[in-house]
């Protein structure tokens, strides 16, 4: 994958998670910002989503731990866990939360 393709694949995700928040109904805040996505829930707890260019990753900061993406075979996997992006970040939405989300790529 070359850099115009990473940008391309990760504005995509960036913005189909902001399309998936406005389906919620929860009272969540988000911010978007130069490659950088913060999701703030009630409580305090945040989800950040953050493209890393130099490694063409997709780093996600939940309130529990840390993930680094890559793309392959058409998905963003977890490189430490195995985990899809879209399942990973439905469950620390869930967890963070309190309540069941399932986000999915609707774009």
């Amino acid at each position: 994958m070359n850099d115009v393709e990473y940008d391309e694949l990760t504005d995509q995700v960036l913005l189909a998670v902001e399309d998936a928040i406005e389906a919620l109904d929860l009272d969540l805040d988000y911010e978007s910002n130069g490659g950088l996505l913060s999701i703030s829930f009630p409580g305090g707890s945040k989800v950040i989503i953050n493209k890393q260019p130099p490694l063409h990753q997709l780093w996600v900061a939940t309130k529990f731990n840390g993930h680094h993406f890559e793309f392959k075979d058409g998905v963003w996997i977890d490189n430490r866990t195995g985990a899809e992006f879209w399942a990973l970040i439905s469950d620390a939405f869930s967890k963070q939360s309190g309540q069941d989300v399932v986000l999915t790529d609707n774009s």
